[in-house]
């Protein structure tokens, strides 16, 4: 949806607007549920920290960077996170990894070798861009992951999210300002675009990004990031069926190896 939405619209803009729309709607529901809205100082502070990681880099610059990359690659370079995760967890909680995960990890790393030497894909500077700063995107947003896990936040879930979007939008109209994008009616955007940023705002955000910040509270960090098990996959076929994106075997290989590796990491305990 942000491949498909970022053809016509800036992506700071079009992050922007996706979680102002969005927090919007989960403040109205919350206040109508009778969720109580206060919110503390550190929370407050924690909750700029998050919001900057997990939407202002993690989302507005990752879709600033699909514009290189193809959508599905960009999908398959996002599910590293849960690498990224176990060792951000092992060097923060000073814990030695396993036999397992060990194994994943250097599958991982393999499976990310596989994809970024692909001369078909990596064909100029503004790819390579894309990869480096889609990387910088999964770092944060891991390092987000394992904080959310451990901070002082509101405990409604609800109330949570709504106060990172709300605060996301400030910070991402200010980027968008800066970067001198340009903003546009709704009613001036194409059908596809329309489709994709009511999916991206109702799917997206007021449904995903919620139940991500209970789970993270809830279960383990590792394992809510098992999500990177299904969603390149399913990236990768979308992006080659609807938007007619290169699929190549060495892609295949390297999303499986990737795949292997995570199902290693999460496994480890058993």
């Amino acid at each position: 949806m942000n491949k498909i939405a970022v053809t016509e619209l800036p992506a700071f803009f079009l992050a922007f607007f996706r979680f102002f729309c969005a927090s919007i709607l989960i403040f109205t529901i919350a206040k109508f549920s009778g969720k109580k809205l206060q919110i503390t100082k550190r929370q407050l502070r924690n909750s700029i920290f998050v919001a900057f990681l997990f939407m202002v880099s993690g989302n507005g610059l990752f879709v600033w960077a699909i514009k290189y990359v193809d959508s599905g690659f960009a999908a398959l370079l996002a599910s590293t996170q849960p690498l990224f995760v176990l060792l951000l967890m092992r060097l923060i909680d000073n814990k030695r990894m396993k036999l397992k995960s060990i194994i994943g990890v250097i599958l991982g790393i393999f499976g990310m070798y596989l994809l970024v030497s692909q001369r078909e894909l990596v064909t100029d500077e503004d790819t390579l861009l894309g990869i480096i700063l889609i990387f910088t995107c999964v770092i944060g947003w891991s390092y987000a992951s394992v904080f959310v896990s451990k901070a002082d936040l509101p405990k409604n879930h609800l109330v949570s999210t709504g106060y990172q979007m709300g605060i996301a939008c400030v910070m991402l109209a200010i980027v968008s300002f800066f970067l001198g994008e340009t903003w546009t009616s709704p009613l001036t955007w194409s059908t596809n675009v329309q489709w994709s940023m009511f999916l991206l705002i109702i799917l997206g955000s007021l449904v995903a990004f919620t139940a991500f910040n209970y789970l993270l509270k809830e279960v383990s960090t590792e394992k809510v990031a098992t999500a990177s098990y299904v969603n390149p996959v399913v990236a990768l076929f979308l992006g080659w069926y609807v938007l007619n994106e290169q699929l190549t075997t060495q892609s295949l290989i390297a999303a499986f190896i990737l795949l292997i590796g995570v199902y290693f990491i999460n496994s480890r305990n058993k």
